[in-house]
């Protein structure tokens, strides 16, 4: 009964889907600013290649 419970608990946490949604659409609007202004896709490119290494430093120090 237990292990029921927890699995609907865990089916109806959604807590985390808005900031996945939110962060897929800033990709989103940043892709489509990079493709009408060519001048603003180099600062774009800048920013993602920001928080790739920034991610890739947070995973390897939570291992």
């Amino acid at each position: 009964m237990k292990n029921y419970l927890l699995k609907l608990k865990v089916m109806k946490d959604t807590k985390g889907q808005d900031l996945i949604e939110y962060a897929l659409m800033a990709g989103f609007v940043a892709v489509a600013a990079g493709a009408i202004m060519p001048g603003v896709a180099t600062s774009i490119s800048t920013i993602f290649s920001k928080i790739g290494s920034v991610m890739t430093t947070a995973a390897s120090q939570g291992s």
